[in-house]
């Protein structure tokens, strides 16, 4: 089920983001994640937020957050990956916004076709200022219907 953030899944929203960054960026430093933590724990409330809770355990796995059309993050916990959790958090925010962009470091291969496979396509690329990295801008929009 996926619904609206709430204050109470902070922890578990913020367990799901750093262990997702530790697992998905292997080249960049763990430090980097760690000394980021609070201020994201901070930060995170105020974007548009929804989460993944599983319907057995009512335990949250997944949530992504945006900031009006721009994907800040797609995040499942590594136990609930690869059960088209990603994709159905994907598909909720694409019901909601005609188009959506988001940025995805060039090493992190599994996001790249991840996003390819849903109708992402590459816009620019560049460096990311916090971590030097290369990272790709990435733009989806809706196509109009068609009888």
């Amino acid at each position: 089920m996926i619904r609206k953030f709430e204050t109470q899944d902070l922890d578990a929203v913020m367990q799901i983001w750093l262990h997702g960054n530790l697992d998905a960026h292997p080249f960049i430093p763990a430090s980097f994640w760690t000394d980021h933590f609070e201020m994201v724990r901070d930060m995170l409330p105020q974007a548009e937020l929804y989460v993944h809770e599983n319907e057995a355990t009512r335990q949250i796995d997944g949530f992504i957050g945006l900031t009006e059309n721009h994907i800040e993050g797609i995040f499942v916990a590594k136990a609930a990956r690869s059960k088209g959790i990603g994709r159905a958090l994907l598909e909720y925010a694409k019901s909601r916004k005609p188009r959506l962009t988001l940025s995805v470091y060039q090493k992190n291969e599994r996001a790249l076709a991840f996003y390819r496979r849903e109708q992402f396509v590459v816009q620019s690329e560049g460096i990311d200022g916090d971590t030097n990295e290369a990272e790709i801008q990435m733009l989806w929009t809706r196509q109009a219907q068609r009888n």
